[in-house]
């Protein structure tokens, strides 16, 4: 290889290189800007829970949930307040506590949902809030 193609091929690389990290930049920079509306909000924001994105790629946002098929809403609530930990599932403030996640959920989606470059939202069990809180999952 002579010396033009190898300061050729050396010119591509760094062209690659820097394109990808651009590319990394811009995708990590939307879920910085997703999760900066979902904080400003101000239902969201000040929920117990921290609904997040934590990837876009492909017109399709991730989000963090705290329940999932495997994990029923009421260890959620009894998780996020303790104070209901031993009451009975039909206590009233427990029903309450399940439809604000309910609701604040929705609207966490509904907020991501909205941006121009978002087609669909896909929830993700966050596993690590109930870690963080003692509490394990069975999968």
């Amino acid at each position: 290889m002579d010396k033009f193609a190898r300061r050729y091929a050396a010119a591509l690389g760094v062209i690659a290189v820097l394109l990808l990290g651009w590319w990394l930049l811009a995708r990590d920079s939307q879920v910085v800007a997703f999760n900066a509306l979902l904080t400003s909000d101000p239902v969201v924001g000040s929920y117990v829970y921290p609904f997040r994105v934590v990837e876009f790629d492909g017109g399709v946002a991730v989000m963090s949930s705290p329940r999932a098929a495997n994990v029923p809403v009421l260890q959620f609530v009894r998780t996020a307040h303790p104070e209901l930990r031993h009451r009975p599932v039909d206590d009233p403030a427990v029903m309450t506590a399940q439809e604000e996640l309910v609701s604040v959920q929705a609207r966490a989606a509904r907020i991501v949902r909205d941006q121009p470059d978002v087609a669909s939202v896909r929830w993700q069990l966050d596993e690590r809030w109930y870690a963080e809180r003692g509490v394990r999952i069975e999968r």
